[in-house]
């Protein structure tokens, strides 16, 4: 004791909150997590799975809202609506990718101002809102008014522009500030973060199944509005528990504006060309004591490559007198530099995901297949959009069984704890999408060459080949989910920069979109440079005449040279370093 005070040391390392000990004081985390006073959280009364419990229900009644919509969207739009095929198509097409672009705005408000709980509060809050108004339009009567724009068609697009507002805020958020609830620096509380992500995974598909059954089912029987309603009474479930343990969550600061540092390292780095870079790499400008100069983030330390960008934290003789208060547009520090550093590494990793996720975007054309295919077991006709349930009860069943039973066989033959590491995890999936179209386009040859022997090639119509064939290709895209989807939303997390995360996440989340973007433009242009060579093209509307199996052949290529790739570069990947 000194001075009449008591030292950290003499109580273990404790730090009092207000001036006061407890005998209840915990230690606290020194990752830059506060408590919701802004307190350093502690790792006993904050976080864990009692604060996952909360996000992994918002999760759920999210995820179920948002496919109670988007699963049969067309219908509504079309039925009740009566918007066209294509006006329909066009619409849904639209929301969708506003939806995923928004997760840049939404990343962007997170780590930059709001920080990720009120990023969420506020999207969870515009995304039920916008509920309420699509349930309103399937509820008030199309002609309450006569306008030029009906009631209905009003508040059916306010409320679409509402929720992809809100998801956009959702989507990037919700998984990272789970991960947060967890330690990195603590053993086993980051063998927990691992296992959330797969509960993560759950729950979105979780919500998907109950969506994809029950409530369409209800809205093709008992009309539209409660369709709508319930998925809306879902969302505003997940927003009251999601606000109801907010003392058990653990907070990460907003660090600034990551776009503006960004630009200082590139304006900085440009501005010392001509400067020559220190050989002695600790001589690179860093703030001084353990705080790094961006809030709520770690320091990050050098890494070999990309030494163009060393120069922003070059010190010239000029800048060595204003070390105290440096122009960040001419001197950025060792961190800010490393994080452009990691955007750069992560990059390639984000493009493979684009190519991956053309898997999923593919599930249309599984379904024009299926329609040409027998869909009767015994008496019972199966909907060909159905099969897609296979997908879904894959990820549910398996990823739970993740880290029970494949972590320990992983475990075993590379003998790494945690079985796999994320890029690893990512590769496997990617594999097991190369394998799914490989099974559908077996499928088709077999399909087509079913045709061929009943003499139905000129006949558009399903030929004597039972539908469940198509069960293993979406079981094997189920399969690759599991391993790559949890595994980019785990290296998106666990690489990016502390003051990044949730941009990361966005940056995942718009190669969903690229990836469907990708699917369309191929099927335009194949079916263009097709037709001029065969009269026809692979695709043409019999199936019976065209090539599908080729088109799925060469998905599968692109699906193997994308691997191959990804695999290079994962081999050259050098991880974050954390100070």
């Amino acid at each position: 004791m000194k001075g009449g005070s008591i030292s950290d040391e003499e109580h273990g390392g404790l730090v009092p909150l207000h001036g006061k000990f407890s005998q209840d004081y915990a230690p606290y985390i020194c990752n830059g997590s506060v408590d919701i006073r802004g307190n350093p959280a502690s790792t006993i009364h904050t976080g864990k799975w009692r604060a996952c419990y909360s996000i992994l229900v918002a999760e759920f009644c999210g995820s179920l809202a948002y496919y109670g919509v988007g699963t049969n969207l067309v219908s509504y739009l079309s039925n009740v609506q009566q918007q066209s095929n294509i006006d329909a198509a066009s619409n849904i097409a639209f929301w969708q990718g506003t939806s995923y672009l928004c997760s840049l705005l939404g990343a962007f408000l997170a780590d930059s101002y709001w920080g990720r709980h009120r990023t969420i509060v506020i999207s969870l809050s515009t995304f039920t809102c916008g509920l309420m108004l699509l349930t309103l339009s399937a509820i008030v009567p199309a002609n309450i008014l006569t306008v030029v724009t009906s009631p209905q068609d009003a508040l059916a697009f306010l409320g679409l522009f509402l929720t992809a507002l809100g998801l956009g805020g959702i989507w990037p958020c919700v998984p990272t500030f789970g991960a947060d609830q967890f330690n990195d620096t603590d053993g086993e509380e980051k063998e927990q973060k691992e296992i959330y992500y797969n509960w993560y995974y759950v729950s979105v598909n979780g919500g998907f199944l109950f969506a994809s059954t029950v409530l369409v089912w209800v809205q093709d029987n008992y009309g539209w509005g409660l369709g709508f309603g319930i998925p809306t009474v879902f969302s505003a479930v997940g927003v009251a528990g999601f606000l109801a343990c907010m003392k058990l969550y653990r907070y990460q600061k907003p660090g600034g504006s990551a776009l503006t540092r960004i630009c200082q390292v590139v304006v900085a780095a440009t501005r010392k060309v001509n400067v020559d870079l220190p050989t002695d790499s600790s001589l690179l400008y860093e703030m001084p004591g353990k705080e790094s100069v961006i809030v709520g983030s770690r320091k990050l330390m050098h890494t070999d490559g990309l030494r163009f960008l060393d120069r922003a934290a070059t010190i010239t003789t000029a800048e060595e007198k204003f070390l105290d208060t440096p122009n960040p547009w001419k001197l950025c520090t060792v961190t800010q530099v490393e994080e452009l550093k990691i955007l750069a590494r992560m990059l390639p990793v984000f493009l493979a995901a684009m190519i991956f996720n053309t898997a999923e975007a593919l599930f249309p054309l599984f379904i024009e297949q299926g329609q040409v295919m027998d869909n009767h077991i015994h008496s019972f006709s199966i909907p060909p959009a159905s099969l897609t349930t296979f997908n879904c009860l894959c990820i549910v069943i398996l990823a739970p069984a993740y880290n029970k039973v494949l972590m320990p066989i992983a475990s075993r033959i590379t003998g790494v704890k945690r079985g796999l590491s994320e890029l690893q995890r990512i590769g496997v999936g990617m594999a097991f999408a190369v394998l799914s179209l490989v099974s559908a386009a077996i499928v088709e040859m077999a399909r087509l060459d079913m045709a061929k022997k009943t003499g139905l090639v000129h006949q558009s119509t399903a030929v004597p080949m039972n539908i469940l064939w198509q069960a293993p290709q979406y079981i094997l895209v189920g399969v690759a989910k599991v391993f790559s989807v949890v595994g980019f939303i785990e290296f998106a997390y666990e690489q990016s920069p502390d003051a990044m995360r949730s941009c990361c996440q966005a940056c995942a989340l718009v190669m969903v979109s690229l990836g469907s973007y990708l699917v369309s433009v191929m099927l335009k242009m194949i079916d263009s440079v097709t037709e001029g060579i065969w009269g026809h093209g692979w695709i043409p509307e019999n199936l019976n005449q065209g090539r599908l199996d080729l088109f799925f052949w060469l998905m599968a290529g692109l699906q193997l040279l994308n691997l191959l790739g990804f695999a290079y570069c994962a081999m050259r990947y050098k991880n974050k370093l954390a100070g």
